[in-house]
């Protein structure tokens, strides 16, 4: 009898290892699973996101949650919540045999549980704050980690390295607080626990021998309670070591929900943009990617609009802040094919145009029509696939200079790339890098001149064969030389498209069919330079230098 019981208790814990085993690497692998859908959401949710989301936040905090609050969620649950389970099976198991041992004892017992359960929510929800609170601080010092590196040539010109160096130990002080207070309230809850279940134990005891000495029950039952009662703090104690870890993920579970509840943009709009050839004198649609005309289709109908690059304002007036109005009753108008410019001092409402035009922002009140259709009609992806923009602060990401270039159309060939480079005037420069078009660009082009990243930014949307141009202060911060390079390009990419042009330098845009100078969110002039010159108002004083854009 003895050899079978010792047969049968060695199969036991070899079962018990096996399983333990088993079912550890189906918890990390459930977790690592977990985590990688989570990071994907993520990051897809966050492609959805409108561009005001974006604007309003902290780069670093942003990515915070994609770090810090996801790999605390990784370590809680593929360990933290590994010892967990097992001290609650281990728990449930150890209190269903005190009850069936003896429903009297067990009353204190039960007493006992629920003032830690008690206790144990009290102290939760104050860790569960401070825990909450130290994710923020964390991302907020990552926000300014992420500013004070990217603007560090800034902080060197204005010798501002002692006064960061001061904020960052603000900010890291702040941190520890808060991580101190955090800590010490979710260690606190151990001891807690474990005092209680020692008091319990002694209570169990004096009753338990009470009981034994009436003869209620025999010696070997009270010494087997005894012994789960002593087993009981086993697991609360190991939960309890677990419960930092739980708490830190509970805070980034909640941070990184909090972004997944973000509203994705609205997009109500259904008309498309097609590629589109003409065969009998009628418009049929085209999917060969050389076909060079587009149009507007409504999905409904299919009826076809020919995209010729009309765009109106129609008394449109906007705010970014409720009660603050940016534009005051817009209107205007650009025939398809025309240079107009848009000028005026800053703040006076010029890139806000653009992104109303491109529905990155939505307008307040009037109408903007593109080829007489209400933009809002129109699919916020086919819209912007309508315009070409070049930007003032060129972005560069890392990789070869051709996939920079094909970033505006990743299925482009090696040719369309070549011919892109050659009318932005990039081809030059390119030809004499080491390795050409395969030169790989790092810190977000900073080994290329202004004037060169700039060129690639207009290869980049000349790539897409855009049917309209948009143009924010392309050149406002190259030299007079350079500008003439660029100017050149977007000149070649300017032909036969409606252009748009945002410019702080009058000589870029003399020769614009319309010029509009803003002021305080209103057009106060509108007409070519000759007109706006023998008018002698606003504009005519910034040309001529007795203004200043400010």
């Amino acid at each position: 009898g003895l050899f079978r019981m010792l047969v049968l208790l060695g199969g036991i814990v070899l079962l018990t290892s096996l399983l333990s085993y088993v079912y550890r690497k189906m918890m990390i692998k459930i977790s690592l699973e977990v985590i990688y859908s989570i990071r994907n959401q993520l990051f897809g949710h966050m492609q959805s996101l409108p561009l005001s989301f974006f604007d309003e936040g902290s780069q670093g905090e942003l990515m915070s949650r994609f770090t810090n609050d996801v790999d605390n969620l990784n370590e809680a649950l593929s360990n933290s919540m590994l010892n967990l389970l097992s001290s609650f099976l281990t728990l449930g198991g150890t209190v269903l045999a005190m009850f069936l041992l003896s429903p009297q004892l067990f009353i204190i017992t039960l007493i006992t549980l629920l003032v830690m359960g008690y206790l144990a929510k009290k102290i939760g929800s104050t860790s569960k704050k401070y825990f909450s609170e130290q994710q923020k601080k964390l991302g907020s010092l990552n926000g300014y980690i992420e500013e004070m590196v990217k603007w560090q040539k800034v902080i060197k010109v204005f010798q501002y390295e002692d006064r960061a160096i001061e904020r960052f130990g603000e900010k890291n002080d702040e941190l520890r607080n808060v991580q101190y207070r955090a800590q010490a309230s979710a260690m606190s809850m151990m001891p807690t626990m474990m005092n209680l279940s020692q008091i319990s134990y002694a209570v169990i005891s004096i009753f338990g021998g009470i009981f034994a000495v009436r003869g209620l029950y025999d010696i070997g039952t009270l010494v087997a309670y005894l012994q789960y009662s002593r087993q009981f703090s086993g697991p609360i104690g190991n939960a309890t070591e677990n419960i930092n870890s739980i708490f830190s993920a509970m805070a980034g579970a909640e941070r990184v929900f909090q972004l997944l509840d973000q509203q994705p943009e609205v997009d109500e709009g259904s008309i498309q943009l097609v590629r589109v050839r003409e065969a009998g004198g009628e418009l049929i649609v085209c999917d060969d990617i050389h076909c060079l005309r587009w149009a507007w289709q409504d999905p409904d109908t299919g009826a076809l609009t020919p995209l010729c690059g009309r765009i109106a304002f129609e008394n449109v007036s906007f705010s970014y802040t409720p009660g603050v109005p940016i534009l005051k009753d817009i209107t205007f108008y650009v025939e398809p094919g025309q240079k107009v410019a848009f000028v005026g001092s800053t703040g006076a409402g010029k890139t806000t145009i653009m992104n109303l035009i491109t529905r990155f922002y939505e307008i307040d009140e009037g109408v903007i029509t593109y080829d007489n259709i209400d933009i809002r009609k129109i699919r916020k992806e086919d819209l912007r696939q309508a315009f070409g923009i070049v930007l003032q602060d060129v972005n560069l990401f890392s990789g070869t200079i051709e996939d920079n270039i094909r970033y505006g159309r990743p299925k482009a060939s090696l040719e369309e790339i070549q011919r892109a480079s050659e009318l932005s005037n990039a081809a030059t420069f390119i030809s004499h890098l080491p390795d050409g078009i395969n030169t790989e660009i790092s810190g977000g082009g900073s080994d290329l001149s202004q004037g060169e990243r700039q060129l690639l930014s207009i290869a980049r949307a000349a790539i897409t064969n855009p049917p309209a141009l948009i143009l924010d202060e392309a050149t406002s911060s190259i030299d007079t030389r350079t500008e003439r390079i660029v100017q050149e390009g977007m000149f070649n990419l300017m032909e036969g498209r409606t252009v748009l042009v945002i410019a702080h330098r009058l000589s870029t845009i003399y020769d614009s069919d319309c010029i509009f100078v803003m002021e305080n969110g209103e057009i106060i002039e509108r007409g070519p330079h000759d007109h706006l010159i023998n008018e002698r108002g606003r504009y005519y004083n910034l040309y001529t230098g007795r203004a200043t854009l400010t």
